[in-house]
């Protein structure tokens, strides 16, 4: 063993993702939960060898949860990107060679400050993981957390800026996985499966749901959401959800998705149990782990060493905390155990470097396309009703101060005098987001736009040379 890995590199992963909702001054008992999530995580038998966390706002928290699994993964990175840092951490077995911070060119909005996506300048936490001497023995990590659904698509105002954030990460995970190493993509993605940010994950880079891997007929969403309506299944109990589909959030065994009565109860001290046969119609799939490596290696020593696969998933952190038995998270985690396979096994049905066969389909292409242009309407309206308060809020402000002159009473004056200050400095904001953020945000999607168009324009022409053919 040297530098933490030794000659030959794994042939087997474990990994983990859990979003511990880590809001500073507004997550409840904060620091004993992400304490105890500390705790959790060294305790595991076998230990995880990969671990990204999201929501993990605060040094302090972090600091906390390295102390403890230190001994599992000396090799840790917090994350720092926008106004309140972006909650983002990865913790390693392996050195981590590289280490970068790519924040999404579409994130949200300043004015939606009660949200916060913006401000906390949600990204890509990337890691080159060093696992062996060889000259390719690397793993890259992608740990992220997307914008926020906070409606039900396709009704989501943010739609676009997840679709954009999911289109970001796939080109980060192909060029990854065309540099002929494995990719681990991990987060908390905000979507359901098969969801539009979800197919663009799978069919533009060489990845899959780990999950969907082992469980290909779980459900795409909560039992009582509309989608799920035409399969008209049974509602699971949540020991199903847990078990076969995988449900990460609004579980009914979670105790921060309970009603406030449970809560209060729970509160005063009572052991408020729920049993896992209980009914669980809201439970859904948000959090993932997607692995790959986009085909047969072009460098032999790679390939020589065989294919991997995914050999279990499972949902974990499910245990409360052991004095105030509430829930660590609002989240469930994810963890999934990869193995290679030795080369003579490399076309078995879980192959992740299997080369793949599908395609992106034209028609998922329209749909971003349609979203786009629909979007970018939105924002040009909105841009010209800000840029229209601030010229109005202006000739008010000048009107005002012309009224000064003529103002019978000190008071009176005063009145103007603040009337106008507080609407012009309205104003003044309103113009600044309409002219600098929102075109900002409008040449952004005209990239977007630009990538979309140009990734058809080749599916099309592949397409027709296959005709001919």
């Amino acid at each position: 063993m040297e530098d933490g890995f030794s000659d030959s590199p794994p042939t087997r992963l474990n990994i983990l993702t859990l979003n511990c909702w880590g809001l500073k001054y507004l997550a409840k008992h904060r620091n004993a939960r992400l304490t105890a999530i500390g705790a959790r995580i060294a305790a595991y038998n076998p230990p995880p060898d990969i671990v990204g966390l999201q929501e993990c706002w605060t040094q302090d928290d972090y600091e906390s949860i390295r102390r403890q699994t230190n001994a599992i993964l000396p090799y840790c990175k917090f994350y720092y990107s926008g106004i309140f840092g972006g909650g983002l951490a990865i913790l390693s077995r392996w050195p981590i060679e590289e280490s970068s911070m790519m924040r999404y060119s579409l994130n949200g909005r300043p004015t939606a400050f009660f949200r916060g996506d913006w401000f906390v300048g949600k990204g890509v936490a990337c890691a080159t993981l060093r696992v062996g001497t060889g000259q390719n023995d690397f793993v890259e990590v992608f740990n992220t957390h997307l914008h926020a659904p906070y409606e039900r698509e396709p009704n989501d105002s943010y739609i676009c800026h997840r679709t954009a954030q999911a289109w970001e990460i796939a080109k980060l995970m192909r060029a990854a996985a065309g540099r002929g190493r494995l990719v681990i993509a991990l987060g908390d993605f905000n979507m359901i499966p098969l969801s539009l940010a979800h197919r663009i994950i799978t069919t533009h880079a060489p990845v899959q749901d780990a999950w969907r891997v082992l469980h290909p007929d779980s459900p795409v969403g909560a039992a009582v959401d509309d989608i799920e309506a035409f399969r008209n299944p049974p509602i699971p109990t949540a020991e199903f959800n847990l078990q076969r589909n995988g449900a990460t959030c609004d579980s009914v065994l979670n105790t921060w998705r309970w009603n406030k009565g449970q809560q209060r109860r729970l509160a005063r001290g009572f052991d408020v149990t729920v049993d896992v046969s209980t009914a669980d119609p809201h439970a859904k799939r948000l959090d993932y782990i997607f692995v790959g490596s986009g085909g047969p290696s072009a460098i032999p020593e790679v390939s020589e060493r065989g294919a991997w696969t995914v050999e279990s998933v499972r949902v974990g952190m499910t245990e409360r905390h052991p004095e105030l038995r509430c829930s660590l998270s609002d989240h469930f985690s994810v963890e999934a155990t990869i193995a290679r396979q030795s080369p003579s096994l490399k076309d078995v049905p879980r192959n992740l470097e299997q080369p793949r066969t599908e395609k992106p389909k034209p028609p998922s292409y329209d749909e971003i396309l349609r979203m786009t242009s629909l979007y970018k309407a939105r924002e040009r309206h909105q841009r010209h009703l800000r840029l229209s308060h601030f010229a109005i809020q202006l000739l008010i402000t000048i009107a005002c101060l012309v009224a000064i002159w003529w103002s019978p009473h000190n008071y009176v004056s005063f009145l103007l005098m603040l009337v106008s200050s507080l609407g012009l400095t309205a104003g003044v904001i309103d113009g600044l987001i309409g002219g600098l953020f929102v075109g900002s945000e409008l040449r952004a999607l005209k990239e977007f736009e630009w990538e979309i168009l140009n990734a058809r324009k080749i599916a099309d022409a592949a397409e027709d040379g296959e005709g001919e053919a």
